[in-house]
C-alpha cells in the first residue's frame, strides 16, 4: 500500500475534525501508520474547516496532504476552497447539495449525507459518521471493522446505536452508487 492522502472538509461544527481522528485511529487498528492534522477558519463554527489524514504502510515523513487522493466536501464553500488539491483521477465524495461543475478527471460520488443525518436519522450531528461510512465503502482506505471500533471509542456513551446506524446509512448509500 502506498501513501493515501485524505482531506475531509466542511464547515466548523460538522464534526470533521473528529472524523479525521476516527479515520486515523481506524487505520492504526488496521496495523497501518496514520497521521491526522486539522485547520479551520477564524469563524470556527460556520467557517471552512479541514481535517487531513495520511495513511501508509511505510513511515510518514510529512504530515500534510499536498496532492489528495480523496476529498470529502460537506459544503459548497469547503469544496470551492479545497478542490484544487485533489489529484487527477482522485476520488471526490460530496454532499448532494454541492455544485461541482467540471470534474471530468475525477471520480465523483454525490451522496445525500446532510439530508440523511437530518431527515432520516433525525440527528444532524451524525453527518460526519454517515460521511465516514460512505468514504470507507467507496475507498476501502480502512476496514469497516476498524472504522466501527474507532467510532465507538470516540462517540459519547449512549449514542453507540445511533452511530452504528449512521455508519450503516453511509455504507448503504455509497454501495448503491458503486453497483
Amino acid at each position: 500500500m502506498e501513501r493515501i492522502e485524505i482531506r475531509l472538509s466542511g464547515s466548523g461544527g460538522q464534526g470533521l475534525l473528529l472524523g479525521g481522528i476516527i479515520l486515523a485511529e481506524g487505520a492504526i487498528y488496521d496495523g497501518k501508520n496514520a497521521v491526522q492534522t486539522q485547520s479551520y477558519g477564524p469563524e470556527a463554527r460556520g467557517g471552512a474547516s479541514k481535517s487531513e489524514v495520511i495513511i501508509s504502510s511505510d513511515d510518514i515523513d510529512f504530515p500534510k496532504a499536498i496532492n489528495c487522493d480523496i476529498l470529502l466536501s460537506m459544503t459548497q464553500k469547503s469544496y470551492d476552497q479545497y478542490n484544487t488539491d485533489l489529484k487527477d483521477n482522485g476520488i471526490l465524495i460530496i454532499d448532494d447539495s454541492i455544485n461541482v461543475g467540471n470534474t471530468a478527471n475525477k471520480k465523483v460520488y454525490s451522496i445525500p449525507i446532510l439530508d440523511t443525518s437530518i431527515n432520516v436519522l433525525k440527528k444532524p450531528m451524525v453527518a460526519n459518521i454517515v460521511a465516514l461510512g460512505a468514504l470507507v465503502e467507496i475507498t476501502k482506505a480502512i476496514s469497516k471493522e476498524s472504522l466501527e471500533k474507532a467510532v465507538l471509542a470516540k462517540v459519547p456513551k449512549g449514542t453507540e446505536e445511533l452511530n452504528r446506524e449512521a455508519l450503516s446509512k453511509g455504507y448503504e448509500m455509497a454501495g448503491r452508487l458503486m453497483h
